[in-house]
């Protein structure tokens, strides 16, 4: 397999499966050989990586003889065949989108596109992903606990910017589970509240034995209750619920320990209720804590899109303590995954007003280092004056 990687010569080919097809991200088939057939006019190709300011020499490799293509890079287009070569002068680094269109003809198969072959000074230092899995980097925010500080309750809120399928914003996980909302489909939205189990079982719950097994205690009306795998094991739950954009989502986990363990409750505020609801309630056993390694995220869990921005604003953050008082958090941390080290470095992060703004995708990116510590101001929004019950 191709590997990501510092370019330290001026040349570079990105491979045709690291590529993206727009408007219809399956309208273009993205497979290991590369991007194609392409039958689509109405389609294009799309890749994105970060260049250095400076000259850049681009070649389509593949594609059908006789074709001819276009190649946009900010507000210049370059016509080319597949024999022809592009120029760009790239006045300012950062991030770009790198799109190929076909011109229209009365063709219906314009080939499969290989690749680009790069070349310039605007490769020194540059980075883009040459590895098949094209999600963008996830992105978290980390809440840091003082060591005394006992987090029973965990309130945030989350305001979508924007809602590509194959995004899910979480607004309270910790270090048992995680509680948010996700794009299943251009149809389909879920609330989803998820605690993992004990042990090491990665894969497969049927290995897991019943004394690591959480339990389902309870669960909302019409939600849907089950196992995950494949990313840890545990209980899952979820409810289908068009949550829209640009409005407040409101999200509260509650953590009681019982001896060796620990139920975890999650709670979601309907707006058009003006209620909160229970999603669901879990037993996790070999645990017996309150809430440890509180955090944030933006996650693309599939990757045919991961040209798209995910951003959302999450906060304030109020954590209760089992003292019954509440503390306002203003203080968060950005971290990523092993993709946002290593492969795409288009993300962004930072305080706005009494929340954070946390983005990843899209060729948008602010600087923002794995590390990186931000303040936001004092909200005036308070933690709930009642606490939901069952």
């Amino acid at each position: 397999m191709i590997l990501a990687a510092l370019v330290l010569a001026p040349t570079l080919f990105v491979p045709g499966f690291t590529a993206y097809s727009e408007p219809n991200d399956e309208g273009i088939p993205i497979e290991q050989n590369g991007a194609g057939p392409w039958r689509d006019a109405k389609q294009s190709l799309v890749w994105i990586g970060d260049l250095k300011a400076g000259n850049l020499s681009l070649q389509l490799k593949g594609g059908k003889p006789g074709v001819s293509f276009s190649v946009q890079i900010d507000n210049k287009i370059e016509r080319v065949s597949n024999s022809q070569v592009a120029q760009f002068i790239i006045n300012r680094p950062g991030y770009r989108r790198i799109t190929v269109h076909v011109s229209p003809s009365s063709s219906s198969d314009f080939g499969t596109i290989q690749g680009l072959q790069l070349a310039g000074s605007a490769l020194e230092g540059a980075r883009f992903n040459l590895k098949e899995r094209r999600n963008c980097a996830s992105v978290h925010l980390k809440y840091l606990l003082e060591a005394t500080e006992k987090a029973e309750w965990f309130y945030n809120e989350i305001r979508p910017k924007t809602d590509p399928k194959y995004t899910y914003y979480e607004a309270c996980g910790w270090h048992r589970g995680y509680f948010g909302i996700q794009v299943n489909s251009p149809t389909e939205r879920r609330i989803i509240f998820s605690v993992w189990d004990a042990g090491k079982e990665a894969v497969d719950r049927n290995k897991v034995g019943d004394d690591n097994r959480v339990k389902l205690l309870k669960k909302g009306e019409d939600v849907v209750a089950g196992d995950f795998g494949n990313e840890g094991t545990g209980g899952h739950s979820h409810l289908v619920y068009n949550w829209k954009t640009n409005a407040v989502h409101r999200f509260l986990v509650h953590a009681e320990p019982k001896g060796d363990a620990t139920i975890y409750s999650g709670y979601y505020y309907f707006n058009e209720k003006k209620q909160w609801g229970l999603i669901a309630k879990f037993r996790a056993p070999k645990d017996g804590s309150f809430m440890k390694g509180l955090y944030s995220f933006n996650e693309n869990f599939g990757g045919s899109n991961g040209n798209l921005q995910r951003m959302a604003e999450f906060g304030p953050v109020f954590i209760g303590g089992s003292d019954g008082k509440w503390k306002e958090h203003l203080e968060a941390q950005f971290s990523c995954d092993a993709t946002g080290k290593a492969d795409r470095f288009d993300y962004a992060a930072g305080p706005k007003g009494d929340r954070w703004m946390l983005s990843n995708g899209g060729a948008f990116a602010n600087g923002v280092k794995f590390g990186d510590k931000f303040n936001r101001f004092n909200s005036a929004t308070r933690p709930p004056k009642e606490l939901p019950t069952d």
